[in-house]
């Protein structure tokens, strides 16, 4: 499943990756999708794929992003896998000697198997990396506490 959703990911990702951090595709029908590279290595890229929703009843420039995947790149391996769907994903530990480790590997499985899905989705759509371009700016902190707002008011 890793090495699908590698070569999924390499039908979104332009060839200007190594010149720009930040990435948007808009094709019809479809919310403006984001793509923002959040660490370069030798062999490693971590990136961050959302889509970007204006609400046009919120003050003006406030968005919501959803489902906000963070995703870790291996191109010498030409595997990838999802990190978290959570914007929160750096508070929380998620791992530890003393967890169980059937539910580690199920929530991975889980992650993995969603992020296919919507790669393909995203893909079918007409996602592709003609329509990738470099954008103006990364994705704010601002738009990631305003997400984990909602999703707190959400679970009262």
């Amino acid at each position: 499943m890793q090495a699908e959703i590698y070569r999924q990911l390499l039908l979104l990702i332009p060839d200007q990756v190594a010149h720009y951090d930040s990435f948007k595709s808009r094709v019809s029908g479809s919310p403006l999708l984001r793509m923002d590279i959040l660490e370069r290595h030798a062999y490693t890229q971590f990136l961050r794929l959302t889509y970007h929703f204006e609400n046009s009843e919120e003050k003006e420039g406030h968005c919501e992003i959803s489902p906000d995947a963070h995703i870790r790149l291996y191109r010498d391996a030409r595997l990838a896998e999802v990190t978290s769907f959570n914007p929160q994903q750096g508070c929380t530990r998620l791992a530890h000697p003393a967890f169980p480790q059937q539910q580690l590997f199920q929530r991975s499985w889980r992650q993995n198997l969603a992020l296919d899905k919507w790669l393909g989705y995203l893909i079918h759509q007409g996602h592709n990396v003609i329509t990738m371009r470099p954008a103006n700016n990364m994705i704010s902190n601002n738009q990631s506490q305003s997400v984990i707002a909602t999703m707190a008011s959400k679970s009262v």
